[in-house]
């Protein structure tokens, strides 16, 4: 006999995204990427067993869900680096000043694949990270 479903009390629910993991090739290479040309900040950098590292970054100046970056251990990870969401939009960082950090980020030297575009939700423009992941950068208008 099984149990049923559990019931939560939706009213006193507080959750959160607060991190994804990201395949990356090197820690030191991802965390200059991320900190150097994104401007995020490094929130932990752990030693762990076997050569891991516990390795956190977050967008400077927000609370917002944060990036696990994981080195990949096997082929298998290895094969999925840059390509966690097969070749879509994988990640949204939002901005309360599009042009800004779309100017710094281009003279950064990330790679936009198109010029910024104004939709009905907001700024927007995807650009790859260092392993070819694809991000858009996001002024929303309903934001404001």
């Amino acid at each position: 006999m099984g149990i049923g479903p559990l019931i939560l009390n939706k009213d006193n629910m507080k959750q959160r995204l607060a991190m994804i993991t990201l395949l990356v090739k090197e820690y030191e290479e991802a965390i200059s990427f991320y900190t150097d040309k994104m401007n995020f900040q490094l929130a932990e950098d752990t030693v762990l067993d076997d050569g891991k590292r516990w390795v956190v970054v977050r967008p400077e100046g927000g609370n917002s869900s944060s990036l696990l970056l994981a080195k990949a251990s096997n082929s298998v990870q290895y094969a999925q680096i840059g390509q966690q969401s097969g070749d879509r939009v994988f990640l949204f960082l939002h901005t309360d000043d599009f042009r800004r950090d779309y100017k710094a980020m281009r003279s950064a030297g990330i790679e936009f694949l198109e010029e910024p575009r104004t939709e009905p939700y907001g700024v927007v423009a995807v650009f790859k990270d260092l392993y070819g992941n694809r991000w858009d950068l996001l002024e929303s208008s309903t934001d404001k």
